[in-house]
């Protein structure tokens, strides 16, 4: 069957999927009205959806062999500059990831396989997760139970940017994405007058020290063969130009494609800021905010879904194997526990529409690539259940 025609015939629902939960950004675990939407669409479609933690699940077909398909539902805390005539208009939140891409291509999947269930040599089960973003989503679902039963899963993230509608990247068993270790530095020092810096312990200036200090790890004790990236983006601290105050903090992440670099630096980052604090007579807590492994994904698996791919009569369809980032993606819980595949699938425009990256406020994703991503969903789910029927 052509899944990517049908896929075109349900193009403008798929985009008023996206265009929803676009200006009805949410961010963090609690989704409400991204759940109740998606609920609402699954039930409508003829599925049974259920809360899964704080996602939404669903489960067709019927047989042995169970394929989880995911998508991750959330937005960023930032504001929206896109100039969308949908963007959210809180000025909070901005689905600057495509998030909400991933959600409305698999629910019209979910519509298309309902359709297509006598197709289904298997079963296939629904993953709708809140807070990617935040790394903690797949894992409250995890531990509620959405892999049971489930033997192989598959998950898309679109790429914006200046790419061709059509491409799709991937990565055969090596690291394909970063570990990301998030978390918390609070420095207590003691508060007082700024004319008075003797009577205080200051835990800006110690804050300023620990900060300089994370930046020789990297420089000076993590091996350079291997890729180690550690970003402060959060530091703050008093509220008065005349003031110390009590206290400072500091967040940030690190990220790694080697398990020993990972273990040593997380360990050296609680050693050097309790030290530095300690000689300047304040005392500094470190609290781990996320911990997720590096993304691999089954080599096996992945080479049969990028000929799924290949095969699914989408336009212009061109394979990248070999794909590597430094970012990080909390499916890599998922494929921690299951084999797993996560593919990347051009979102981008070729003009300057495409000037900016994800993450940035300013940046636009390609609606052309609804279609897309709903097709290969479909067409990779029934010829898995073929293959492992």
């Amino acid at each position: 069957m052509d899944f990517y025609k049908r896929a075109m015939e349900l193009n403008e629902e798929t985009i008023a999927h996206r265009r929803y939960l676009h200006e009805h950004a949410e961010v963090g675990l609690d989704l409400p009205m991204a759940r109740e939407y998606i609920i609402n669409k699954l039930t409508e479609y003829g599925l049974e959806p259920k809360r899964c933690g704080y996602g939404v699940t669903a489960t067709l077909g019927k047989g042995e062999k169970t394929l989880l398909l995911r998508a991750d539902m959330d937005a960023l805390p930032m504001p929206e500059e896109s100039g969308e005539p949908f963007a959210c208009p809180t000025k909070e939140q901005a689905h600057a990831c495509g998030h909400d891409f991933h959600a409305a291509m698999l629910l019209t999947a979910a519509k298309m396989l309902k359709e297509n269930e006598d197709m289904l040599r298997g079963r296939v089960k629904f993953m709708f997760q809140p807070a990617e973003e935040t790394f903690e989503g797949s894992i409250n679902m995890i531990e509620n139970g959405i892999l049971d039963g489930v033997d192989a899963a598959l998950a898309f993230h679109v790429a914006p940017g200046k790419l061709s509608i059509g491409m799709f990247m991937y990565n055969c068993g090596g690291v394909m994405m970063n570990s990301v270790d998030g978390f918390r530095i609070t420095i207590q020092g003691k508060g007082g007058h700024g004319a008075y810096p003797n009577l205080s312990v200051d835990p800006i200036h110690t804050a300023v020290q620990i900060y300089g200090a994370l930046e020789g790890l990297i420089a000076r004790e993590a091996d350079p063969e291997k890729t180690c990236v550690l970003t402060v983006g959060k530091f703050q601290a008093g509220n008065a130009a005349n003031i110390i105050p009590d206290t400072a903090e500091l967040e940030g992440t690190l990220r790694t494609n080697d398990k020993a670099a990972r273990e040593l630096l997380i360990r050296r980052i609680t050693e050097v800021a309790e030290g530095i604090a300690s000689l300047n007579g304040a005392k500094a807590t470190v609290t781990r905010l996320s911990a997720v492994p590096p993304l691999v994904c089954d080599a096996a698996l992945t080479e049969k879904m990028a000929g799924f791919m290949k095969e699914a009569g989408i336009p212009n369809t061109i394979g990248y194997p070999g794909m590597q980032a430094n970012a990080s993606e909390d499916f890599a819980n998922v494929a921690e526990r299951v084999p797993s595949t996560l593919m990347y699938i051009s979102a981008g425009f070729p003009d300057e529409r495409g000037a900016y990256s994800a993450h940035n406020p300013k940046v636009r994703f390609n609606e052309e690539v609804c279609p897309v991503g709903a097709a290969a969903y479909v067409h990779c789910a029934v010829r898995w259940t073929e293959d492992n029927a």
